[in-house]
């Protein structure tokens, strides 16, 4: 069991702060890929908390493997969000503040695949044109992190 989902029966659904990484994965065409969330049915990017002991780059391996099938040779860092802009509330009722570091992966390997019960399906959208179904969240990551 992890880390937060630990926390969370000491303090229910109250605001916690999570510590997380957010990987973003361009293909040739420099697209990039998000997964169709199955807990709000929109397309979010690819990312997750820290276990206890994680560094921000084994976080983005794991998330990026157990959410899209993937591994990186590498992650390029390419931003620290937090603040009150990074409050959450999840579908289900958990509140987080968020201090995620951003990641762009490098050497990406493999076919994307959803592997995990977080996501229902994965595709590459172009930056340049507005993303049907983007999650408002995923969208402020994007916009902050400067890729849209």
């Amino acid at each position: 069991m992890g880390y937060i989902k630990e926390l969370r029966k000491y303090v229910g659904t109250m605001p916690l702060i999570m510590a997380g990484a957010c990987v973003i994965v361009r293909n040739e065409e420099g697209h990039i890929l998000l997964q169709k969330r199955a807990d709000t049915l929109d397309w979010g990017t690819i990312g997750g908390a820290l276990e206890l002991g994680d560094s921000f780059e084994e976080a983005a391996a794991r998330e990026l493997y157990e959410e899209a099938g993937l591994t990186a040779g590498g992650f390029r860092f390419v931003a620290l969000l937090s603040g009150k802009e990074m409050y959450y509330k999840y579908p289900h009722g958990d509140e987080i503040y968020n201090a995620m570091a951003v990641y762009e992966a490098e050497g990406v390997e493999g076919e994307p695949k959803v592997n995990d019960d977080e996501g229902l399906a994965l595709a590459y959208f172009p930056l340049d044109q507005p993303i049907p179904g983007l999650q408002p969240f995923s969208e402020l990551i994007l916009k902050k992190a400067g890729y849209l």
